[in-house]
């Protein structure tokens, strides 16, 4: 039997089956990403004073990955139109620059957390806090490109202490640390830390599980172009709606996390 609506609009929605799917599965991740963000403002305006971080991020690089998105959006409505175009070699093209944006996003986004996972900041058993990058380790010691922080309130705000302390490299004795306040800028490190990849990884893994689908259609898309193209094109524009919610997320992301 017949699957109706795969193709021609519904009467009743004017949608066919698979774009009415995916606007309900979309309002689903609204309401997900509407409860993290809303999680977010609260965890801020219940911060203690000055101990909300700014300036953590690196500006440069969100910039860059936001304008790859805007490029991937773009690409992914010129892909489609190909297809309502009748030219299934333009679509390859246009689709495969969506896929390499999306790579793209992922090795800078993975830059960044690299990064957060290399900082560390060490509290010493004398109460003296050392902030900086690891470059070495051993049994015994640890070696950090950095610096010795006075309070800890001036790793919050890089905007207003940037240029305190030279950094040079400090060796850290394992026995001296305090192990209860010290390590790496990863989830644990601060609840900004935490929401902060939350939010990203989250939106990660979104924009991985949308690159599988648009690759598998790039890739084996070609079949159904030859015996219903009017199906695939739909596919393609649904692929496309997701896409355009996953770089409408990190449009709210990058403001949120990396400016404000």
């Amino acid at each position: 039997m017949e699957i109706p609506y795969t193709s021609e609009p519904r009467k009743d929605t004017g949608l066919y089956n698979a774009k009415l799917g995916i606007w309900l599965f979309l309002a689903s991740e609204v309401m997900l990403f509407g409860a993290l963000f809303s999680a977010y403002i609260l965890l801020r305006v219940g911060a203690p004073e000055g101990l909300w971080p700014h300036g953590w991020l690196n500006v440069p690089l969100g910039t860059v990955n936001t304008l790859v998105l805007i490029t991937s959006s773009i690409t992914t409505v010129l892909a489609w139109a190909a297809l309502k175009e009748k030219n299934f070699g333009k679509f390859k093209f246009f689709h495969a620059i969506t896929l390499l944006c999306a790579l793209g996003f992922l090795g800078i986004k993975s830059v960044e957390y690299r990064d957060k996972f290399m900082h560390y900041e060490i509290t010493l058993k004398d109460g003296r806090i050392i902030d900086g990058h690891k470059v070495e380790e051993t049994k015994e010691e640890i070696t950090l490109s950095g610096h010795y922080v006075e309070k800890r309130e001036e790793l919050f705000d890089l905007h207003k202490h940037k240029h305190v302390g030279a950094h040079e490299e400090i060796k850290i004795a394992k026995a001296d640390i305090d192990p209860v306040h010290s390590g790496n800028y990863g989830p644990r490190h601060t609840t900004y830390n935490a929401i902060y990849f939350t939010l990203t990884g989250l939106h990660a893994l979104h924009v991985i599980g949308g690159a599988l689908v648009i690759g598998y259609l790039w890739l084996l898309g070609g079949k159904m172009w030859q015996t219903d193209p009017e199906r695939f094109t739909n596919r393609v524009e649904v692929s496309g709606l997701f896409w355009h919610f996953v770089d409408l997320v990190w449009i709210f992301l990058f403001p949120v996390l990396y400016l404000l």
